[in-house]
Parts: structure tokens; C-alpha cells; sequence
């Protein structure tokens, strides 16, 4: 069967921001930034701050609507801003830097107000959400050093999104940070010391190290897709090895000089859980090998994928 893609147009403030949430995600064919919503043509980056376009930065997604839902889409999106700010987003003011979700049909309009609806009664923020709901308008592609600029240009996309507060704001309000007690209760111990105090489990005697089962291992914590079954491999280190994570944004690595080595660590940037190290002697064409803790996994067997929520990754299975 052909893959059909359809688009889903959302204006987050800062386009550099509002790529990453949805690159690589089973389903997404291609993420766009650039400008809609205005009354220029083929606006430039410096007209469109100037606000003086009515243009919004925004951010034009094609998708696979059978493998990631439009209402999958509305989710990810709400978590990557501030739906209470009417005069644009963190350290970015404006109109150019308001949010909104722009629909191309019947459909995504519907499902995009009950979307908002649901975060209104959910509680989650005590002012009103004013984030708009606006048919879609001509959008035309932004500049091409602006396009995956988290990929172009990684450390000052990463100081921007600290230094702007978006970062914060997205640790405080959308994802769940649990306390070192909880997280000792929940945990078995071993799962505790390597994901909370770097520890490093026994070679050949941990859980997966071994396995040869079809599925997806998730963060122990959170439940964040890291790694698929297809991408492991024996290395013969007695860890779990992969050649690539499911998707490169969801892990953040950091220089690791302990115990007088020179390592780079792997660690999940939802939970800030420590994963193991990734080194360049892989068999992959980047020669990456991320070698990765059992005891930061869990793993989901194929045939529980839709059962457990994570139904957009049986496509990594289907020959």
C-alpha cells in the first residue's frame, strides 16, 4: 500500500524550536520551517521579525496520518510552548512569534478545538489558552540556513532554547520530574544507582544484553521509544549494543572523564536518566555503537506495541 501524506501547519514562536519535536518521528516525512498567515509574498526572515508581514514563523509538517495521527501531532505541539502568552513566545515578542494552529481541512479544525478544549478543562495552566485556530494560508519555506538549524548549528540551538526559557518551561510544565524518593520506590535498586547515580551494570549479566526478541526499548522512567530490535547487534561487550537510537533528539550526550577515561555519555534528555556511552567502533556507516545499560530499559515486545501506547513504531517491523 502507497503511503499517503497529509500536512499539519503549527506556529510555536521560534521555528528553530518547533523542528525537533517532530524530526524523525515514525510517519513524518518531512518537517518545513517557514512563514504563513501574512499578506506578503515570499517574505524574507528579517521582514517577517520586523512584524510587519502578519506573518508567523511556523513550522509545515507532511505526515503519514495511518502511522502518526493529526491528534498525536496536536499533543506534541501544545508541549513544546507556552499556550497562555498572547504576545509571543519566552524571549521572542511579537506577533511573528504567537502561536497557532493553522488547519488545512474539516477534519484537523474539529480535531484541533477539541484539542484545546481538553488543555482548557484539563487544569494545567491557570490563564486562559490563547493560542489560535486559523484555516491554512500560503506558506512559503524560510531561508535554508534556518531549516533543521538544531541539526546545522547544535550548541547555540541548545543555548537559545536554555537562554530563552523554552527549555525550562517545557521541564517545569509538560514533562513530569519525579523526586529521587519516588524514583527509589518505583526502581529496583540496580535501576536506581545506573540511572540516577551513573552506575554501570555487570557485562553479561543484565537483561538484554542477550536478547533476540522483536520490540522497542523505552526509558525506564519516562517511556520514551530509545532504541529499536532492529538496530541491535552483538558486540560481544556483554551491553546491549545499538548501531542508531530511534530518534537522535530524545538522547543527549555529554564528555564523560571519569575514572581517567575520555568517554561520551548517552543520557536521555525526558527523564535526564544515565543510558551507558556511545563509541565510534559500530558497524553502522557512522560507526556509532551505543552501548547501553539493561537497567535504563525496558523493553516492549512487538506484539504489546499497540497495547501500550506505541503503535506508530510497528511500521519498524514490517518487511
Amino acid at each position: 500500500m502507497a503511503e499517503t501524506f497529509e500536512l499539519a501547519t503549527f506556529a510555536g514562536g521560534c521555528f528553530w524550536c518547533m523542528v525537533s519535536p517532530f524530526d524523525e518521528q515514525p510517519g513524518i516525512k518531512e518537517v518545513v520551517s517557514g512563514y504563513t498567515g501574512g499578506h506578503t509574498e515570499n517574505p524574507t526572515y528579517e521582514e517577517v521579525c520586523s512584524d510587519t508581514t502578519g506573518h508567523f514563523e511556523a513550522v509545515q509538517i507532511s505526515f503519514d496520518p495511518s502511522v502518526f495521527p493529526y491528534k498525536k501531532l496536536l499533543q506534541l505541539f501544545w508541549q513544546q510552548i507556552d499556550p497562555t502568552d498572547p504576545g509571543g513566545q519566552f524571549g521572542d515578542r511579537g506577533h511573528s512569534y504567537k502561536t497557532a494552529i493553522f488547519y488545512h481541512n474539516e477534519e484537523q479544525r474539529k480535531l484541533a478545538e477539541a484539542s484545546k478544549l481538553e488543555l482548557e478543562e484539563s487544569g494545567r495552566f491557570q490563564k486562559p489558552i490563547v493560542t489560535e485556530i486559523l484555516p491554512a494560508a500560503p506558506f512559503y519555506k524560510a531561508e535554508e540556513k534556518h531549516q533543521h538549524y538544531y541539526k546545522k548549528n547544535p550548541f547555540h540551538y541548545n543555548a537559545y532554547k536554555e537562554g530563552s526559557g523554552r527549555a525550562q518551561f517545557i521541564r517545569q510544565n509538560w514533562k513530569k520530574q519525579k523526586t529521587d524518593e519516588e524514583l527509589k520506590q518505583e526502581l529496583t535498586p540496580i535501576q536506581y544507582e545506573v540511572t540516577r547515580k551513573n552506575a554501570t551494570e555487570p557485562p553479561f549479566q543484565n537483561e538484554y544484553w542477550d536478547n533476540t526478541e522483536e520490540g522497542i526499548y523505552v526509558d525506564v522512567i519516562s517511556g520514551e521509544p530509545l532504541f529499536s530490535s532492529t538496530d541491535q547487534y552483538d558486540a560481544g561487550c556483554g551491553w546491549p549494543s545499538f548501531t542508531k537510537p530511534i530518534r537522535r533528539p530524545e538522547l543527549e550526550e555529554k564528555l564523560d572523564t571519569s575514572f581517567g577515561m575520555r568517554r561520551i555519555e548517552v543520557r536521555s534528555k525526558t527523564s535526564d536518566a544515565h543510558l551507558g556511552h556511545v563509541f565510534d567502533d559500530g558497524p553502522g556507516p557512522d560507526r556509532a555503537r551505543y552501548c547501553i545499560n539493561s537497567a535504563a530499559l525496558r523493553f516492549v515486545p512487538k506484539d504489546k506495541l499497540q497495547e501500550e501506547g506505541y503503535g506508530e513504531y510497528i511500521n519498524l517491523f514490517k518487511e
